[in-house]
């Protein structure tokens, strides 16, 4: 799997670091499974120390992404290096976003925050595909328990399917 990505992972690296510079990639302490923390891997979408200009989350229009990080995005190419996240075993293919530590506080309560965190993070999962970005973070932690609670080969097929679709079709993309 690496070895197909390789090339259109150096070519994203060269494209980043001659339109944006040093660094390619963004790293983030993210929560995984059973609350064990990991440093996730992202192409650099933003302007430099963009965590010290805002908020940890974007909105549209957001100045702090660079027009390459908004080809990223849309293209959700700045996901490929969460590869090796996968690839370490700290994330899935298929599961939830995994969450920033500081986003506890804004579960309804402790159950769900240990219930979400009881399978693997994902690049891909069921709010993504049900929703991508044109949610409620209330819809979208509702829909990471409903997968964590539902776990099944036949779910993660038709999430995978729903992705590939998603992509193509660019939708609701920041």
């Amino acid at each position: 799997m690496v070895l197909i990505l390789l090339p259109i992972l150096i070519l994203i690296s060269i494209f980043i670091f001659f339109r944006m510079g040093a660094p390619i990639l963004y790293r983030q302490i993210r929560m995984g499974k059973n609350l064990n923390t990991f440093t996730i891997y992202k192409f650099r979408s933003m302007v430099n120390d963009a965590d010290k200009m805002g908020s940890y989350s974007t909105a549209s229009g957001d100045a702090r992404i660079t027009p390459l990080g908004q080809f990223l995005r849309k293209t959700s190419l700045d996901e490929l290096p969460q590869v090796l996240n996968v690839l370490k075993g700290e994330m899935s293919f298929i599961g939830p976003r995994p969450d920033l530590p500081a986003q506890k506080e804004q579960y309804p309560d402790e159950e769900s925050w240990v219930g979400r965190h009881k399978v693997r993070p994902g690049i891909t999962g069921l709010s993504q595909v049900r929703f991508r970005s044109s949610s409620t973070l209330a819809e979208r932690r509702e829909t990471d328990l409903e997968y964590a609670q539902n776990l099944s080969f036949w779910l993660d097929v038709r999430i995978l399917i729903d992705t590939v679709f998603v992509v193509l079709k660019r939708k609701n993309t920041n």
